[in-house]
């Protein structure tokens, strides 16, 4: 499974993406996860499975969820505390909660506290 999270301008996106890294590696699962950017994402989402977003890309989320769904990726805004998630666990879990939706449920605004 490959784990995009999409920043402005990939600085926040990466302590993200790493955060989940070692979470899934913690937990014995198998995954990548990959930094990019708003401008990036065209190119990114080709081999995506799910696409996490930066809480301050908010304006843009019908945009990038309907060129998810294109290419069959689900989509998570993250929540304006993601950065709290020191270990990585909880965006984690947001990745399980999307997965685990049917295809046409909107996953985003469940997964937002």
């Amino acid at each position: 499974m490959r784990i995009l999270v999409v920043c402005g301008a990939g600085a926040s996106s990466t302590f993200v993406a790493q955060r989940v890294r070692h979470a899934a590696q913690a937990a014995g699962r198998d995954l990548s996860a990959v930094a990019g950017t708003e401008q990036s994402l065209a190119i990114d989402l080709d081999a995506a499975d799910v696409v996490l977003v930066g809480p301050h890309l908010r304006r843009s989320l019908e945009n990038i969820r309907r060129d998810a769904a294109y290419r069959g990726a689900r989509v998570v805004l993250l929540p304006d505390d993601v950065f709290a998630d020191i270990d990585g666990t909880r965006t984690l879990a947001l990745v399980d909660t999307a997965l685990a939706a049917p295809a046409d449920e909107d996953a985003t605004e469940r997964n937002t506290p």
